[in-house]
């Protein structure tokens, strides 16, 4: 008989009927911030992470890979092991024009550099040729040495390298190998700045990419200066001025491949630059 003259629960029903407090809201908005700025900042993270393993699983692995070909053969890549040249390819060099000398040791101011040595074909934007003879075949050479070259993209494209850029679309490395002609003022048979000597060849690279490596490397993202370096910059400011400062790698991540267009589509192919590493042998 008491529920009879029992109240309505008119409170209770009320309180079910309203909303979130500003301080709940305010509390959901910045959980949701900091959501949104987790999964930004993994991203950085995450591609930094792939810029460490390029490095470390690829471009350092293929700088041991020429060290132990050297090694091995107790010759540079391609190079005559009779009389040798010290330069990749230096079998081709011998019989090339060249100012008093057949050979290397001599005055080589002007000379014309043997062709790149690589796996089928040239990487893309490489300022020099590569030599398609069968036997000049960058993983013939390797495993005619019994050289392990790193797994790169698959089986027979070891000097390949997939990765993605800032945009999320596919990019492929190549590496290749050369001899720069010494320059005394940045010019010398297309090799403008690139360095004299053996160098390896890495394209295919994004600007961050090939800012991270060079930081890596060098210690600092200079296109001028140091053993990794972007090809055909000048290393002596157009040969007016000796030592001079470095400079800013010269394409952004906005760039769509092939232009300067810094209009930064999320659906662009980031634009690409070639970049030199100077080997020690």
């Amino acid at each position: 008989m008491k529920n009879l003259f029992k109240k309505p629960q008119r409170g209770l029903r009320s309180t079910r009927q309203q909303g979130f407090t500003l301080v709940e809201l305010a509390v959901v908005l910045a959980v949701i911030g900091l959501i949104i700025g987790a999964v930004a900042i993994g991203k950085d993270v995450q591609r930094n992470a792939e810029y460490t393993k390029i490095k470390n699983k690829f471009i350092d692995q293929w700088e041991q890979a020429y060290n132990q070909y050297y090694q091995r053969t107790g010759v540079v890549l391609a190079d005559r092991q009779t009389a040798p040249q010290n330069m990749v390819n230096g079998d081709a060099f011998v019989g090339a024009a060249l100012p008093g000398a057949v050979r290397s040791g001599r005055n080589m101011t002007g000379a014309t550099a043997p062709a790149a040595i690589c796996r089928g074909a040239a990487g893309q934007g490489m300022a020099r040729a590569f030599d398609a003879a069968a036997d000049r075949d960058l993983r013939v050479l390797m495993t005619r040495a019994g050289i392990r070259m790193p797994p790169g993209r698959a089986e027979g494209l070891e000097d390949r390298y997939v990765y993605l850029d800032s945009n999320g679309n596919p990019q492929e490395i190549q590496v290749c190998f050369q001899w720069n002609v010494p320059m005394a003022n940045g010019a010398a048979d297309g090799d403008v700045g690139e360095g004299s000597g053996n160098v390896m060849v890495i394209t295919g690279l994004t600007p961050d990419l090939a800012r991270s490596l060079d930081q890596m490397i060098d210690g600092k993202p200079d296109e001028r200066e140091g053993r990794f370096r972007r090809q055909g910059v000048l290393n002596n400011a157009g040969g007016t001025t000796p030592n001079a400062p470095g400079t800013q790698w010269n394409r952004t991540n906005r760039d769509l491949i092939g232009t300067t267009n810094d209009r930064s589509f999320d659906e662009d192919q980031v634009e690409i630059v070639t970049a030199i590493y100077k080997m020690n042998q």
